[in-house]
């Protein structure tokens, strides 16, 4: 099937002329209308007079809602969470009773879904087992790595400093096998390549939404598998329990919460300034569909993938690399001042792991991939 791609998107963004941002992974710039919205959602709470019992409601339910489209799942195994770390905590907290044996992560993922793993391996007295990331088919490393010693498995869809991908459905099957709970951190692929939770099946995974999802900062979303949906919050906020909308009766203590993953949900989640911009980034993504995302962010990727080569760096194969994600890695002598010489362009990356990381995304175009690419060449 072929799938149509997008026209640069340039002129939502705020982005200056001169600048060439293929730095998605680090942080998004945000589209206009969240800015705007963001704004709109200040001044309601500079007007708190204007502010009613269902504002407390509506945006939170249209963000569950939106969100649960782009993974494909039900609506009620969403919580609204403040980051990826505070999501891989609540995980943390409903799956460390049952720990007695290793816990697995990759070498080298990011820390969030890394740190709460080391307590809970110290506390319980297990092992934390590294999988490497240097083979040329990292779902296969990691499928032959688990075994019966594992109880849980902590992992990324793109490995964050590569843009290595990782078949999770595959993962999930082994994890099935061998009784593993899968923990994923998504916030390198949701939002910029599709995701079907339905299909993947994790047991917890959670989304930051200030790279991919084009959200503001401190806003995430947590998926909680529904046999965990009696499990433990972090926080025993009123709003998540029965009845919380009548507020005179706030003081009628209970101790059942709403249905479904409400209850992980955090607290003083109807951040009136950035739960509207979150709306409006959700609404601007489903207007594009994350699957012409994805594909045009994977010809970009591959037209510069030939472009590096061509230049003498080397670069994951196309069966290797996520479709928008793209590292080069660099030669033993390269320039120390590679960023900074290229800033001065007015070209903004990363590296990560002796790596040039770049990602590009809709506000990019060739013109600007070609000027990159031969501004790279002089300076390597």
């Amino acid at each position: 099937m072929v799938i149509s791609m997008l026209l640069s998107q340039r002129y939502l963004f705020d982005i200056p002329s001169e600048i060439i941002y293929l730095n998605t992974a680090f942080m998004s710039p945000l589209l206009n209308s969240v800015v705007k919205a963001i704004a709109k959602g200040t001044q309601a709470k500079a007007n708190p007079w204007k502010i009613k019992t269902h504002n407390f409601y509506e945006d939170v339910e249209k963000a569950r809602s939106f969100f649960s489209k782009i993974v494909n799942v039900q609506s009620d195994t969403i919580a609204i969470i403040p980051s990826a770390s505070y999501g891989i905590e609540t995980a943390a907290k409903n799956l460390s009773c049952s720990v007695q044996k290793n816990i697995v992560v990759l070498e080298n993922q990011f820390p969030s879904n890394v740190y709460p793993w080391f307590r809970i391996a110290k506390e319980k007295n297990v092992n934390i087992r590294k999988i490497p990331n240097d083979s040329n088919d990292l779902t296969a490393s990691i499928i032959e790595y688990l075994d019966d010693s594992c109880d849980i498995v902590a992992l990324p869809n793109v490995v964050w400093t590569t843009g290595q991908i990782i078949d999770l459905v595959r993962v999930k099957k082994k994890c099935d096998l061998v009784n593993a709970a899968l923990v994923l951190d998504l916030t390198q692929s949701v939002g910029a390549m599709t995701t079907n939770l339905k299909k993947i099946k994790p047991d917890f995974a959670v989304v930051a939404n200030y790279k991919w999802m084009l959200g503001p900062y401190a806003t995430a979303f947590l998926y909680v598998d529904k046999k965990y949906h009696k499990g433990q919050p972090l926080e025993e906020g009123w709003i998540t329990r029965r009845k919380s909308h009548n507020f005179a009766n706030l003081t009628h203590y209970t101790d059942q919460y709403q249905a479904g993953a409400v209850r992980f949900d955090m607290g003083e989640r109807t951040n009136f300034s950035l739960l509207p911009g979150v709306v409006s980034a959700l609404e601007q993504l489903l207007k594009w569909e994350i699957k012409k995302i994805e594909s045009t962010l994977k010809k970009q990727t591959d037209y510069l993938a030939v472009k590096l080569k061509n230049i003498g760096l080397e670069v994951l194969s196309e069966t290797q690399r996520s479709p928008h994600f793209l590292s080069a890695e660099l030669p033993t002598d390269a320039n120390p001042d590679i960023l900074q010489i290229l800033e001065s362009h007015g070209i903004y990356l990363s590296i990560r792991s002796n790596s040039l990381r770049i990602t590009p995304h809709l506000w990019n175009n060739y013109d600007e991939l070609d000027f990159f690419a031969s501004k790279l060449s002089r300076i390597i």
